[in-house]
């Protein structure tokens, strides 16, 4: 994009004030629904590694199992991680570890589901974030240059924008 030719309304920067400080957007006249996000990512190795970590051979232990569920509780943190976002009561969270031979690597998605006032695309994102870098951090004693890779928003669902998918 072009920035010279960039332009925007001030008042569609939700997050700053009249001010132009930063600040926490208020939610409060909007009606609690149901959203939904879902996220992925994958973490890229050797082959070696790969198949280290599937067969259980790594020096710390269960990398998968920890990775899903580093996920999950980061999910759970992420408006003390992302300075304005809400905290949410989340209903949902699932983070899901698959393996990719042809990768070779592992696949991250993660889904977070509430019924708040605004969305949890911040929430899933995170699970995926903290999942990849729990494999890496399980895994680096196998090899360094494991690289974490393409972590974006697939879909999200609910809210006043509506529905998002992402094209694959």
């Amino acid at each position: 994009m072009n920035q010279d030719n960039f332009q925007y309304n001030s008042s569609d920067l939700t997050h700053l004030d009249n001010q132009g400080q930063a600040q926490m957007v208020d939610v409060s006249q909007k009606a609690p629904t149901i959203r939904q996000a879902v996220a992925v990512g994958r973490v890229r190795m050797l082959p070696e590694t790969f198949a280290a970590i599937l067969r259980g051979n790594s020096p710390k232990g269960d990398v998968l199992g920890t990775a899903r569920l580093a996920g999950i509780m980061a999910a759970k943190q992420t408006a003390a991680l992302i300075p304005l976002c809400h905290p949410l009561p989340l209903q949902k969270i699932e983070v899901q570890v698959t393996p990719d031979p042809d990768l070779p690597g592992y696949q991250i998605q993660a889904t977070v589901k509430t019924k708040a006032e605004t969305g949890v695309e911040m929430e899933a994102l995170t699970a995926v974030s903290v999942a990849a870098l729990t494999l890496y951090d399980m895994a680096k004693a196998l090899e360094k240059s494991i690289q974490i890779e393409s972590i974006h928003l697939l879909s999200k669902t609910g809210g006043k924008s509506g529905d998002y998918q992402a094209v694959e």
